[in-house]
């Protein structure tokens, strides 16, 4: 529960778009419920190329429609997923925006710091930490292993996440895009795919009226 004096989140929207490679699948839903997922995956699935499937479309279709809602369960500005040409889901792509009313926006540095926590998972090893610039603005990226906890907590699991921390020109909001997968071995191919996903990332705030995309 939040302090009396919390300062109230930052009331600032915006239009955030990529323009996707083959392979990566826009499933951000508007209204977060699984009939919203269900159409999408639909969508989606009947548009792929059964000949290269290597799994069934139902499996395609029923993991679709998990990830669709476990990736908006926290009401992120975007989401998406790269699926390879067999169906197997590769990697998740979230973006989130984060600010307080009042206060300053953080600064390179401490956003560092910001990136590197994690509620369910802790960084194992050294992070590799890059300053870029984006056509969405000046960014931080950071790149490093995780250990993730299993559920009811017994044992951990390895992953891997590259974050980026943009700072668009014109706003107070820091805008995180945040990729993870678990196939380590494929880590230089997800890498290479979320960079060039991220340089096309455009970042345009829209009047107070206006909705975030």
């Amino acid at each position: 529960m939040s302090a009396p004096d919390d300062p109230a989140p930052l009331d600032e929207t915006f239009e955030c778009t990529f323009e996707f490679q083959p392979g990566w699948i826009d499933l951000t839903l508007h209204d977060g419920t699984k009939s919203e997922a269900k159409a999408l995956a639909t969508e989606v699935v009947n548009r792929l190329n059964p000949l290269g499937l290597e799994i069934e479309k139902s499996a395609v279709f029923d993991d679709m429609v998990e990830r669709a809602v476990d990736l908006n369960d926290d009401v992120p500005t975007l989401a998406a997923a790269y699926y390879s040409e067999a169906g197997e889901a590769l990697a998740n792509l979230t973006v989130d925006s984060y600010g307080d009313e009042g206060v300053p926006r953080p600064d390179a540095e401490e956003a560092v710091q910001l990136l590197l926590r994690w509620g369910n998972a802790e960084v194992t090893g050294t992070p590799g930490i890059t300053h870029l610039e984006l056509a969405a603005g000046p960014a931080v990226r950071i790149q490093a292993m995780l250990k993730v906890k299993r559920m009811f907590g017994f044992g951990r699991r390895l992953a891997e996440f590259v974050k980026y921390a943009v700072f668009p020109p014109g706003m107070e909001s820091l805008v995180v895009v945040t990729v993870t997968w678990e196939k380590i071995a494929l880590a230089e191919q997800i890498t290479e795919l979320a960079d060039e996903a991220v340089r096309t990332m455009r970042v345009t705030p829209l009047p107070a009226e206006g909705a975030s995309a």
